[in-house]
């Protein structure tokens, strides 16, 4: 845990003040105390996760529940309006920008982003569905991601098309 939490530090530029610091320090406690053994220490704990969560969410804007996988340095750029579902996976070295959502098409019908690892999402976008984003790939500011993203290629638009880039 600390490991991770040092390195999403690093990857904020040693910022305290950012709060994308202050989200992935709630998520790696959350994901930290499912690990601790016997179920009556970490019911406590659980309690205090779930006080952070809501503080942090109320604070920032950002909701990253713990259930959601999230590789290692994260970067989250701007203050508010993100929404990751439980259900995600979000690879290495990824970067959200505001008003990003990650997350189910509807209601009651599973599937949610896989998304790779040095994948840059641009302010406003939306991955909505069981769609996969390729290692590298660009998503451009206020695209709707209904569909798959190769490695490396850019998606821009509503809904986002895909361009190979140079």
């Amino acid at each position: 845990m600390f490991e991770h939490i040092r390195e999403d530090f690093q990857a904020h530029q040693r910022d305290p003040w950012r709060q994308g610091v202050w989200v992935l320090l709630v998520y790696r406690f959350g994901q930290w105390r499912y690990r601790v053994r016997p179920a009556l220490l970490r019911r406590p704990l659980s309690l205090l996760y779930k006080f952070m969560k809501v503080g942090v969410q109320m604070l920032t804007g950002i909701d990253l529940p713990c259930e959601t996988r999230v590789g290692r340095r994260l970067v989250i750029e701007h203050f508010g309006g993100i929404i990751i579902s439980g259900d995600s996976q979000i690879g290495d070295d990824v970067v959200l920008r505001h008003g990003v959502t990650l997350g189910l098409r509807r209601t009651g019908v599973p599937g949610a982003p896989v998304i790779g690892n040095r994948v840059d999402i641009g302010a406003g976008a939306k991955v909505l569905g069981p769609v996969h984003i390729g290692d590298g790939a660009v998503i451009g500011a206020n695209a709707v991601v209904l569909c798959d993203v190769p490695a490396g290629a850019l998606a821009v638009g509503i809904p986002a098309r895909i361009k190979r880039r140079d």
